[in-house]
């Protein structure tokens, strides 16, 4: 279960994100099925789409790249582990026989992310929040 990014201790699940294929026909899948609402987010040059349920942000969608579509990369859900700095952590899960596969950045004023295989070849995602950003991502 995913607690509340305002109530996230370091090691916990505290955010998911759907990269998508079609990421209008997710929307409507996903609007129809659980009444998700979505709102769009300008970062870094492009956009991503809060995905929102009573009025909070409870993760993200984008829409994946045509050389992403055209490599067969299919949708696919990311979850991120809360940690207290992404760039520490993605080092040390090197040193563990895990790999960086994207390597840390910011999101537009959101979050810093990694993207880390494990040492068993599972992908988790990686997010240190912005202090100054939280609570503004978490009402959406």
């Amino acid at each position: 279960m995913m607690a509340h990014l305002t109530e996230i201790t370091a090691g916990r699940f505290c955010w998911v994100d759907l990269a998508a294929t079609d990421a209008e026909r997710a929307k409507a899948f996903y609007g129809q099925l659980f009444g998700w609402a979505f709102r769009e987010q300008p970062a870094n040059g492009g956009s991503f789409t809060y995905v929102q349920l009573s009025g909070q942000n409870i993760g993200s969608l984008y829409q994946l790249r045509r050389d992403q579509l055209d490599q067969g990369v299919a949708s696919h859900w990311t979850p991120y582990i809360h940690v207290e700095d992404v760039a520490d952590a993605a080092r040390r899960a090197a040193c563990f026989d895990g790999k960086v596969i994207v390597r840390p950045f910011e999101v537009s004023g959101v979050a810093r992310i990694a993207l880390i295989q494990d040492s068993v070849g599972a992908r988790v995602g990686l997010w240190e929040p912005i202090n100054s950003n939280v609570q503004e991502v978490v009402r959406g």
